[in-house]
């Protein structure tokens, strides 16, 4: 979708002495200016380029917190600490970090759920879905490993959670657990490993995912609301009749809506930067102690549909493996969403009711799984239920309920769009645009 290369011309000997020797200003223009994408982009669009805002912002802040963390077990509280409350401005740069995280996970959110309304990952674009969700695992990986590094008593005692799960494997379980913490119980070694990893491995695999990901987008193009290939219509200079160069429409655009963001961000950062212990929880304000266990042990708020999903399937056999599995395959189902939606249609507006419910209900699912998964559930029964109520009961069976219709999205989808379906008529050319 994107011009052919050509390179530029300026009056500035400099830079025609750079683009002899590396087009980098060539290279640019034919991505912006050069790339043509759709006219009838809409709010949902704006998230893509708000995460690269985001991960820049991890990475910035990250390089100055590193400056003065310490990551040894005896020290790594009080280095964050030392940040907070002496460090110029360290307390600033630290809440930008850690609300940084949470936004990350809001915008990619959006970013994949529009993916699914609009039929993002239909052909042509399989591999740019696939590197999306390879992306996402990356940004999982990252998180939880930056989630440890405060090294307060939730970080300890999640770390030990999440990394047990491996030892629900058969026979290799206990040794690799091991081998993750580098000890017996989360200490030393596994604060070493996973700050290496998150400060410098994770991140060139998230850049370098990245750039394959842009890569992938700008060789097929752009989708829009309408999932129409504005490529199959083409002018008589071979441009897209309904396609606008990105830059400077989009560009401005974009800066419109990351002003509006960043004014959100800076409430969060100034106001309410544990977002009531959503963002930072109050249990990692006390330092790591493997004899105090919290009283609720859960995951920070991006990680709890997943981790609702452990909780709800049963033991079976003696073994804790199924809920794992079922966590981990409630991931590994939307790798395979291109397959599973043989649908041709690809935006919802013009895909059958069927779809439509089913697309919101697995929306809301997801809602749902995340409130069992924070404990915002098991909460709220003896307030409404009254104490007398067996509340774990009522949360299992409320939770299993939304863990079904989850996994159930993937199951009816590939049956739905396998005959079943009654789209309307998709339109040649894009219908609506600003």
């Amino acid at each position: 979708m994107g011009a052919p290369m050509t390179r530029i011309q300026t009056n500035s000997r400099v830079i025609n002495w750079i683009e002899d020797r590396l087009p980098i200003f060539s290279f640019l223009n034919a991505h912006t200016g050069g790339y043509y994408a759709p006219k009838n982009f809409n709010l949902w669009y704006y998230f893509g380029s708000l995460a690269l805002l985001v991960l820049v912002n991890q990475i910035l802040t990250g390089i100055f917190l590193t400056m003065n963390y310490k990551p040894s077990a005896a020290e790594a509280f009080a280095s964050v600490e030392y940040i907070m409350r002496d460090v110029e401005w360290g307390w600033l740069i630290r809440y930008m970090h850690s609300t940084g995280a949470s936004l990350f996970f809001v915008v990619v959110y959006l970013h994949m759920f529009r993916g699914m309304m609009y039929g993002s990952y239909k052909k042509p674009r399989e591999l740019v879905w696939i590197l999306g969700m390879l992306i996402f695992l990356a940004l999982m990986a990252e998180a939880f490993m930056g989630y440890v590094l405060p090294w307060g008593n939730m970080s300890f005692w999640g770390a030990k959670v999440i990394i047990s799960l491996f030892g629900t494997i058969p026979w290799i379980g206990e040794s690799l657990v091991e081998w993750i913490m580098g000890d017996y119980l989360p200490a030393d070694a596994t604060l070493n490993r996973f700050f290496a990893l998150h400060v410098i491995a994770l991140p060139l695999v998230l850049l370098f995912l990245v750039v394959l990901h842009l890569a992938a987008l700008h060789e097929v193009g752009s989708n829009n609301p309408d999932g129409v290939e504005i490529k199959a219509k083409k002018g008589a200079d071979g441009k897209p009749l309904d396609g606008i160069p990105f830059h400077p429409y989009y560009t401005v655009k974009d800066i419109f809506g990351t002003g509006f963001f960043l004014m959100i961000a800076a409430f969060i950062i100034f106001y309410a930067p544990t977002f009531g212990g959503w963002f930072l929880e109050h249990d990692n304000y006390i330092p790591a102690n493997n004899l105090a266990t919290p009283s609720h042990i859960k995951p920070v708020w991006y990680f709890t549909p997943f981790y609702a999903i452990l909780r709800m399937v049963p033991s079976l056999f003696g073994t804790a493996i199924w809920g794992v599995l079922a966590m981990f395959g409630s991931i590994a189902l939307l790798f395979f969403l291109p397959w599973i939606d043989a649908g041709k249609v690809k935006s919802v507006r013009y895909r059958g009711l069927g779809y439509k419910i089913a697309l919101g209900l697995f929306a809301v699912s997801f809602i749902m799984l995340a409130a069992v998964g924070a404990g915002v559930v098991g909460e709220l029964i003896p307030e409404w239920f009254g104490t007398h109520v067996d509340a774990t009961a009522i949360e299992n069976l409320f939770g299993r309920f939304w863990t079904i219709i989850y996994f159930g999205f993937f199951v009816f989808l590939w049956f739905y769009s396998r005959g079943m379906e009654k789209t309307k008529p998709v339109p040649e050319r894009v219908t609506t645009h600003d």
